[in-house]
């Protein structure tokens, strides 16, 4: 299947300056190599579209990731996401407390 929407998992320092961890095609993926906490600073987790000069469709902070859940809602109709991945996320987010 070919993927239209990336995940960016980035590290956010206390400066302001971030540095992308990694980009991934698939919520599996993202969880299983993109979900790297830092000591210091923060995860962000950014939702784009492939080739795309618009804004990103999501952009999420750690610790809580405000609103991620509710995001994901529109892309479990389009079939983008299942509800058994998005479930996956929010675990592992949940998991690792770092999501409320």
């Amino acid at each position: 299947m070919f993927r239209r929407l990336y995940w960016v998992s980035e590290q956010v320092y206390s400066d302001g300056t971030s540095s992308v961890n990694g980009v991934y095609t698939s919520i599996p993926d993202l969880v299983h190599y993109g979900l790297r906490f830092p000591e210091q600073g923060q995860l962000r987790l950014t939702l784009t579209k492939l080739d795309s000069n618009k804004e990103p469709l999501g952009c999420w902070l750690s610790p809580n990731f405000e609103g991620l859940e509710a995001a994901m809602m529109p892309y479990l109709k389009t079939e983008e996401f299942s509800s058994e991945q998005v479930r996956l996320l929010i675990t592992s987010l949940v998991g690792t407390n770092v999501a409320a």
